[in-house]
């Protein structure tokens, strides 16, 4: 792997970093770390593509029983060698703690499936079934006992302390950063003829995107300067085949086929041309352990309108318009507030730049390493 040109060297030899292979957010996450982070070895592994596949999947299904043979090597392979620390990625990857010989720090974005395994009802992401339930069970034991704790925000922090009854000293709080020789405004001719607003990630339950097809519902409805605005839906649906089923359905009942775009998988080389072109950026979620869509559309010079919940006022903070995300009338409000105040769009452009220069894979990089060094001593 590359690394990147601002790497922080240290000679931290005796950490294995693991990479996880994939297009996720928790995958970027671990490739940029690499990246930005001179830390031998890697571990690149393809552990946390083949679990997160199979989630909702049967116990006993022929593709659990190949999972737990895999599980054994990783665990093998990560207990051998001459590194004294390990440090995973991501908390999926906290049930191989439980059976690890060596020290480690693992880095937690959030715990919603915990929510989720506890009852939370509707769910956040889906209900899991006995197989999900064991594996979850797993992944915040390990966690409890892992060495030192990465975690992807204060709200992330706060939510170890609370639910998982984590000791405050063992948890510090490194946000992520993101690629602003990649990420920043772009001149690049718009993908898409029509103005409009967009919306980044998936269609979870928690990504609230029925509000936010209601509040664009709402708009279009409401304002005829609007009727040729789309929303622009970047991303894959997720895992569930319910996912899109229940975002087709709302769609059909508001009568938006011919107004939402859906682009599925874009490449991040692409996405600064999105966030640039667009009126603004809506993430309207219920839950979010980052959030990095707002960061990257905030550095590329887009206006951003999130949630006043979980850790998007403190990644946000004063560079963004913030509402209640079960309003769709109060979304709707600043939707249109964005669209037709042109002053208030130069001012939140402006904070959005100065407020996305504070997350960097450098600074990332930085923190990470000395966790690294505090727990070699």
């Amino acid at each position: 792997m590359r690394a990147h040109p601002d790497v922080i060297k240290t000679d931290m030899a005796n950490v294995l970093l693991v990479v996880t292979l994939g297009k996720s957010s928790l995958d970027l996450y671990s490739k940029m770390l690499s990246a930005s982070l001179h830390v031998l070895p890697v571990m690149p592994s393809n552990i946390y593509l083949v679990s997160a596949g199979l989630f909702g999947v049967f116990a006993l299904s022929i593709g659990s029983l190949k999972a737990l043979i895999s599980d054994y090597r990783f665990v093998k392979a990560l207990n051998s060698g001459m590194a004294k620390i390990v440090h995973l990625p991501n908390q999926h990857l906290g049930r191989y703690i439980n059976f690890l010989k060596k020290k480690c720090v693992v880095t937690v974005h959030d715990i919603i499936r915990f929510f989720d395994m506890r009852g939370r009802h509707p769910p956040l992401i889906h209900k899991p079934n006995l197989r999900d339930r064991i594996g979850l069970e797993l992944d915040y034991r390990g966690v409890k006992g892992a060495d030192k704790i990465i975690a992807m925000s204060k709200h992330t922090k706060n939510d170890l302390v609370k639910h998982l009854k984590v000791p405050e000293e063992k948890i510090v709080v490194v946000y992520q950063g993101i690629d602003h020789k990649l990420f920043k405004p772009t001149h690049t001719p718009t993908p898409i003829k029509e103005p409009y607003i967009l919306y980044v990630g998936s269609e979870q339950p928690r990504k609230n995107l029925t509000t936010l097809l209601k509040a664009f519902y709402k708009l279009k409805q409401g304002d005829r300067r609007f009727s040729d605005m789309k929303l622009v839906k970047v991303g894959n649906p997720g895992k569930m085949p319910s996912f899109r089923e229940n975002t087709l359905e709302t769609i059909d009942a508001l009568n938006l086929r011919k107004d939402v775009v859906f682009t599925g998988f874009v490449p991040r080389e692409e996405l600064p041309n999105y966030y640039s072109n667009a009126e603004c950026l809506v993430l309207p979620s219920l839950y979010e352990g980052f959030g990095r869509p707002i960061v990257e559309a905030m550095a590329c010079g887009c206006p951003v309108i999130t949630s006043n919940t979980s850790s998007l006022p403190e990644v946000v903070g004063d560079a963004g318009l913030m509402v209640d995300p079960r309003d769709a009338s109060a979304l709707e409000n600043d939707m249109e507030e964005v669209l037709i105040n042109e002053e208030l769009r130069k001012s939140m452009v402006r904070k959005g730049l100065k407020r996305a220069s504070n997350f960097s894979w450098q600074k990332t990089a930085k923190e990470t390493s000395e966790i690294y060094k505090e727990i070699a001593l």
